[in-house]
């Protein structure tokens, strides 16, 4: 390269300079203040630490599923009994994945949008990683700006839904659950609870074609949110993976609290009992529904596909035992899942106790769960105040943990696609991602925006991440191939035996995508008509349900369709077959870590630079 050309090509960014190596030029970033001196890889960055990096993961994985969904399925399926399909499940679907998802990312050291290089006819699948993992952030934003909603409102005694006589709809009795009663002579009966969390936080309105006013108390804890958000990445991996030594680890903190003072309570063995005890229906198992919800269970809970396994792996360093660490998340999560269950079947048997109904009568999933009978639990505690206020910041620290990984996978991919204009602005572009997303997510605060979010959840992050996991694997182990990647895997770790591969070869080509088929077929014929609070949504909602899951669906044919259109060769058959097959730049990202089998790689650095060197003249 000439000395014109190679000015010209360190005037395109700050952080990037040549390095000349005899007759081999490669690009190396300058060290700034996001890149530390035992980093391998000057240009992306490593974590500072393992330990950072499994928290980092654990943080993401373990979500609010873990807490709301978990514990109501266990109780659904036949208690204890449900364990087994969970664990079975896990180890032939949800450790698959994650080891598949880790070692893809930390092998070509890319972000979800841009590893999809390995097969360029499917990297529509990165748009649809891009686009959930967007709406997942806002989708958690929101549930945050309750959570901080309800912390608030913790800090006085009694706790503000402990009666309603000020603030509840005239034609709505409000009654104290304790007391069991009802009032034939009014219209509706409801428990203080629910209606703080329809009448004073939701401000709820009669369905979603009445949009309302701005709940604008909400819009401040979505503003509070996002500041957050904004200080934990604003570094990248440098301050966020500092962060998750807090958001991680103080919900384990807030659940043994929780789980202790749950225990002391009378009748706690009566939800434990309910939850996982002698109660447990092994009969059950014969139920494919069960064993349907346990795959369903598993592929959310680990939050397969989102991208954010890609992303956070793909700053590892090229040698790190990404098999352990999959094996151990997955364990993690599972034994997070089931400790969260004690904790909450403890104090809402007591709640049962109290009450004189049945733990079933008070026992549900979802928001129902976390802003209703888990406040309405907090109630009958001693010293309720103290309680809501470790529940809630529990909430609040898994929502945070995950939240943070789906805005640096959206900053990754952007960085990933546009390296030598946004790298070096890695401020900026935090501070503009936070803000359009807060901005996005304001409409969801307004007094419809519950029945917005329900749409969302339903459409875009049911059918669309299971899709997503099959097309996956299916271009991962059909269309690149399996005996490829295993051997990339044997480059970062070493090798191994064959006996050691036979299990993973089964999962990831065979029984893990006819897993996946099978639930998302299962989902799509059970699918019935969609509700909130008893609340039927009209027809028109249900149709721009599908439109947006056919929006974010749409890319995959359609850079499909564009890839092959601009693909070398002169029939179509010639260019779908070089669709199939890796970019010239696919393989590990520094040189020294691709050995033999990728010497005649494209450099990333150098093709990118090279691109926009084009675009310049």
């Amino acid at each position: 390269m000439s000395q014109t050309q190679a000015d010209r090509s360190s005037s395109l960014s700050n952080t990037v300079v040549m390095v000349e190596l005899g007759q081999n030029t490669y690009f190396q970033a300058q060290e700034d203040e996001y890149l530390e001196s035992t980093d391998e890889n000057l240009v992306r960055g490593n974590w500072s630490l393992k330990t950072d990096y499994v928290l980092s993961v654990v943080g993401f994985t373990v979500g609010l599923g873990n807490l709301w969904r978990f514990p109501y399925l266990v109780y659904k399926n036949g208690g204890g009994a449900f364990l087994i399909p969970y664990t079975i499940m896990m180890a032939i679907a949800g450790v698959p994945l994650v080891f598949l998802e880790t070692a893809l990312g930390q092998f070509a050291s890319l972000g979800p949008l841009a590893v999809w290089k390995v097969v360029p006819i499917l990297q529509g699948l990165g748009i649809l990683s891009f686009i959930l993992s967007v709406l997942q952030s806002i989708y958690y934003s929101i549930i945050i700006s309750y959570s901080l909603f309800y912390l608030f409102s913790s800090f006085q005694y009694p706790l503000p839904w402990d009666n309603c006589s000020s603030w509840s709809d005239k034609n709505v009795s409000c009654y104290k659950i304790i007391q069991n009663k009802t009032c034939a002579n009014r219209i509706t009966t409801k428990s203080a609870s629910e209606i703080y969390w329809d009448e004073k936080v939701l401000r709820r309105s009669p369905s979603i074609s009445h949009t309302g006013n701005l709940n604008w108390d909400l819009a401040l804890c979505l503003l509070l949110a996002w500041l957050i958000v904004f200080v934990a990445v604003s570094k990248g991996i440098k301050s966020s993976g500092k962060v998750v030594y807090f958001t991680v680890t103080f919900p384990y903190f807030g659940l043994i609290l929780l789980l202790i003072r749950g225990v002391t309570l009378t009748g706690a063995n009566k939800g434990i009992e309910f939850y996982m005890g002698n109660q447990s229906d092994f009969s059950k198992l014969a139920d494919a529904e069960v064993w349907k919800d346990a795959a369903t269970q598993t592929f959310y809970s680990l939050s397969v596909t989102l991208g954010g396994l890609i992303a956070l792996s793909s700053y590892n360093k090229f040698h790190n035992d990404c098999c352990t660490d999959a094996i151990s998340i997955c364990i993690i999560d599972g034994l997070t899942s089931m400790f969260a269950g004690f904790a909450i079947f403890a104090i809402l048997g007591h709640l049962s106790y109290d009450t004189n109904m049945p733990v079933s009568e008070v026992t549900h999933s979802g928001f129902g769960l976390a802003f209703v009978v888990c406040p309405e639990a907090l109630r009958h505690l001693p010293i309720s105040p103290l309680w809501s206020v470790i529940f809630f910041c529990t909430i609040i620290a898994l929502g945070f943990s995950s939240q943070s990984v789906l805005v640096e996978v959206i900053i990754t991919c952007l960085q990933d696609e546009f390296p030598f204009l946004l790298r070096e602005k890695r401020l900026y572009l935090t501070a503009t991602v936070c803000l359009v997303l807060y901005l996005s997510g304001v409409f969801f605060e307004t007094q419809a925006g519950i029945y917005w979010l329900n749409l969302i959840d339903t459409f875009c992050f049911g059918w669309g991440l299971l899709l997503m996991a099959l097309l996956e694997l299916i271009g991962i182990c059909w269309i690149y191939g399996v005996n490829r990647f295993i051997g990339d895997i044997e480059m970062m770790n070493g090798k191994k035996s064959f006996f050691f591969w036979i299990w993973w070869k089964v999962c990831w080509a065979l029984i893990t995508p006819v897993i996946l088929t099978v639930v998302l077929a299962w989902s799509i014929n059970s699918f019935t008509s969609l509700k909130y609070a008893s609340i039927d949504y009209p027809k028109w909602a249900t149709i721009l349900g599908w439109l947006m899951i056919a929006f974010c669906l749409m890319w995959i044919p359609l850079i499909a369709i564009l890839e092959i259109t601009a693909a070398e060769g002169g029939n179509i058959y010639q260019r779908v077959l070089t669709c199939l097959k890796p970019t010239s730049d696919w393989g590990p990202y520094l040189k020294e870590h691709r050995g033999q089998r990728y010497e005649n790689q494209t450099d990333p650095s150098l093709f990118q630079l090279h691109s926009l060197s084009e675009k310049d003249d």
